[in-house]
């Protein structure tokens, strides 16, 4: 079974969240429907998916995403940019899966 990895950000931009799921539709959806009241992003509105990468194994996946979260907030953002320059929801397109 395969994983991805996402990064989720506040409207303003100011907060990412780095997370990995088997799902990603289901996951983004609970994400943006606050789900979880008490997780980080409700807390920072992090409802936003602006970057995302699928990998073969979850295994791969959830070390990549330990590798992510352990570095700088800059490399995060440069993750973003060389994906999505303009830093667009990609929310639209992920919805759609089937």
């Amino acid at each position: 079974m395969g994983g991805y990895v996402y990064i989720m950000c506040s409207n303003n931009k100011s907060t990412l969240y780095v997370g990995v799921t088997s799902n990603l539709r289901k996951r983004v959806h609970e994400h943006r429907a606050q789900h979880y009241p008490n997780s980080f992003t409700a807390k920072y509105n992090c409802k936003l998916l602006v970057y995302y990468y699928y990998y073969e194994s979850i295994g791969l996946a959830i070390a990549e995403e330990k590798r992510i979260k352990g570095g700088s907030r800059q490399k995060k953002i440069d993750m973003i940019v060389a994906m999505n320059p303009k830093w667009n929801d990609l929310w639209i397109d992920v919805a759609q899966w089937d």
